[in-house]
């Protein structure tokens, strides 16, 4: 009897700091406080001035659905890579590997480059984390068009903010936001000449898209196409 009670605190202990370690991200905030407002005021309208209560249960049950998938967009737990990071590469976004392969990057190597994508659904964690130690060169923002964040083209021609990271051995790692036919706001935090890390976040894309990483040829992938990634957690890549 000691055991199993002693278990079930554990096991509840284990639950409540898993709870406790999922957050709300800053930039949900004011979508999520006026988006309750409009629901509870509409409600109660519906409520008190409407006899028939149909219209008041049905407007609860669909926005209160809603409401909660939009509240499941916007968590951001709190994770940690609890490993050693050095020539690591890890996923910078939760999502599911939608493209690994060989590219021509123009833009800025001027050289083939090992691209692999991650696509976040709208059901994903859409906080991105950086992918690997070491010190942003640039932050490049371009605007551009919203095709279909999993479609080839997107990654070139979708808006889409670039961030340019040095590891501490010299190696250069791009990792690009894509904004997709939903998403239409990306937020990075990223900013020119300052240490980045894992653990840290790189910025925030708002209702589904992509984030590609372009990494040297002669890099290991560790992911395989339609493997699913959890963002700080999942090793991508290991550079040589």
């Amino acid at each position: 009897m000691h055991t199993i009670f002693a278990l079930h605190t554990f096991t509840m202990g284990r639950r409540i700091k898993k709870i406790k370690n999922v957050r709300i991200h800053r930039e949900g905030t004011d979508t999520l406080v006026y988006s309750l407002i409009a629901i509870v005021a509409i409600a109660l309208i519906l409520w008190f001035y409407v006899d028939n209560k149909i219209p008041f249960w049905f407007f609860v049950v669909v926005f209160g659905v809603v409401y909660s998938i939009v509240l499941n967009f916007f968590r951001c737990p709190k994770r940690f890579f609890d490993a050693d990071t050095e020539k690591v590469v890890v996923a910078p976004a939760d999502g599911k590997v939608v493209v690994i392969e060989e590219v021509m990057e123009d833009e800025y190597f001027h050289e083939k480059r090992l691209m692999v994508s991650i696509f976040m659904s709208l059901f994903n964690v859409h906080a991105n984390w950086f992918p690997v130690d070491g010190k942003v060169k640039f932050v490049h923002h371009q605007d551009g068009n919203y095709h279909k964040a999993w479609l080839p083209k997107a990654s070139e021609e979708n808006e889409h903010a670039d961030v340019m990271l040095e590891t501490p051995e010299g190696t250069d790692i791009l990792c690009r936001q894509i904004a997709g036919a939903v998403a239409r706001r990306i937020v990075t935090y990223a900013k020119a000449d300052e240490d980045c890390y894992i653990d840290e976040h790189l910025g925030f894309i708002k209702f589904g898209s992509r984030v590609d990483v372009y990494l040297p040829l002669d890099a290991e992938v560790c992911v395989k196409m339609g493997q699913s990634t959890t963002g700080n957690r999942t090793v991508i890549a290991r550079l040589k």
